[in-house]
């Protein structure tokens, strides 16, 4: 890449007025994958390219990527490994460029060999996260999760002595997808954040997932922002919001609708990248061309919200601000080392996903949706959030209501699922 790279791309759309759409596109076969690199550059909008790995390559399982490939079955992404380095050059020759960068995505907690690949045919860009690519993906302990993501980081921050500048989103504002009180979401997106620019990067990209209320996002987008400007003072940054990561709508009105509400978060916040989602995700993988309709649609919307969304940004002195606030300060005291202060962190609950049942993390904590459509805490088990969250909301949640909570917001944007106007008053609309 050339031009500053992945975030001074996003930079200069941003300086423009427009919001970057992307995708999550991978195929396993080049001749595919290349096209679909060439359908997004040529998509109507300001888009930015994806190369999502495929599972195997993800656990590390590179001898059955190799032997996928041998037998031509297809697999659910690139493996960027398996693939020689002039195939994947030859994927991205006059695909990848100043105007249309692109992002290798893969879910992996031991991505070194996926950098190095990435690295060798001359991308920049990737994202992911020591805590965010172990806990709901991951089948290693956290500990070793976080030596792999601090000995990536390092590596591909040597790309800034050949001047360029490699970029890192993080993930931890997507966590589980569905049902994690938002100052969580944000607190840990920071927290990664921070651990990257600490192990060398300096171009970074911090995350969030459109979750069940449309003003409770606005208000962890805010906080969210205000947390990488206090941890990340001197640093190139941007904020990437996810449409919805949980359960999809099955009906291309529900699922455009859903997907608007994202455009409009992503607009009213200021944030500079959305990730799309298509009419097909409740089914099955989409094709290119349904990504192409997302990204065209995002981009449409975008430029239409710009012109209809009023008033002042929402405020970052919010609860949500708080609750993220304490958690970062208690994580940052309780090492001088990050990477042990965020082991600490789980060790001692004070960082406690809900629903998650990796080994690592604590599970006491537990979530719900309130009548206005919030995600709420119903237990903060150990984490130090005593006297700012109202512990009077304690409660218990029973299997009946966390399989109606997962399926909230399916129900609620389907339109032959819409009750009334008491739904569009529970997502904020």
């Amino acid at each position: 890449m050339t031009g500053g790279g992945f975030g001074a791309f996003v930079r200069r759309a941003h300086d423009a007025g427009e919001l970057v759409v992307q995708p999550r596109m991978g195929m396993s076969e080049p001749a595919r994958m290349r096209a679909g690199l060439l359908a997004a550059k040529a998509a109507a909008g300001t888009t930015a390219g994806t190369l999502t790995i495929d599972s195997y390559t993800r656990v590390g399982d590179l001898e059955s990527a190799e032997l996928a490939l041998m037998e031509g079955v297809s697999l659910n992404g690139y493996p960027i490994v398996s693939h020689d380095l002039d195939t994947t050059k030859a994927v991205l020759e006059g695909a990848c460029a100043e105007n249309f960068p692109v992002q290798v995505r893969h879910g992996s907690a031991a991505p070194m060999d996926i950098f190095r690949a990435l690295m060798a045919v001359g991308l920049d860009a990737s994202e992911g996260g020591p805590v965010s690519y172990c806990l709901p993906y991951g089948r290693i302990p956290l500990g070793e999760s976080m030596a792999h993501w601090a000995r990536s980081s390092e590596l591909f921050a040597e790309l800034r002595e050949t001047g360029a500048q490699p970029h890192l989103e993080t993930f931890g504002g997507c966590m589980l997808g569905q049902l994690c009180p938002p100052s969580l979401l944000v607190a840990i997106s920071a927290l990664e954040a921070l651990f990257f620019y600490r192990h060398g990067l300096r171009s970074l990209s911090a995350s969030y997932a459109q979750q069940t209320n449309h003003r409770q996002d606005i208000e962890a987008v805010a906080a969210l922002r205000r947390l990488c400007a206090e941890l990340l003072p001197d640093a190139e940054w941007h904020v990437v919001v996810y449409a919805y990561m949980g359960l999809y709508p099955v009906t291309p009105e529900g699922a455009y609708r859903l997907l608007g509400r994202a455009v409009e978060l992503a607009v009213v916040t200021g944030s500079e990248r959305l990730i799309v989602k298509t009419a097909a995700e409740s089914v099955r993988i989409p094709t290119v061309e349904e990504n192409v309709a997302a990204l065209e649609y995002a981009a449409t919307a975008a430029a239409a919200a710009r012109h209809t969304v009023s008033g002042a940004p929402e405020k970052a002195d919010s609860q949500i601000y708080a609750e993220a606030s304490a958690l970062v300060t208690s994580v940052l005291n309780l090492a001088e080392d990050l990477d042990q202060a965020l082991l600490l962190a789980f060790r001692q609950g004070y960082l406690d996903v809900p629903y998650c049942l990796h080994p690592d993390n604590m599970g006491r904590s537990r979530s719900y949706i309130d009548a206005a459509g919030r995600l709420r805490w119903a237990d903060i088990g150990k984490m130090p959030l005593a006297g700012i969250v109202d512990t009077r909301d304690s409660r218990t949640i029973t299997s009946g209501e966390l399989l109606a909570s997962l399926s909230y917001v399916r129900r609620t944007f389907d339109p032959e699922m819409i009750s009334g106007s008491s739904s569009e008053k529970a997502l904020g609309v």
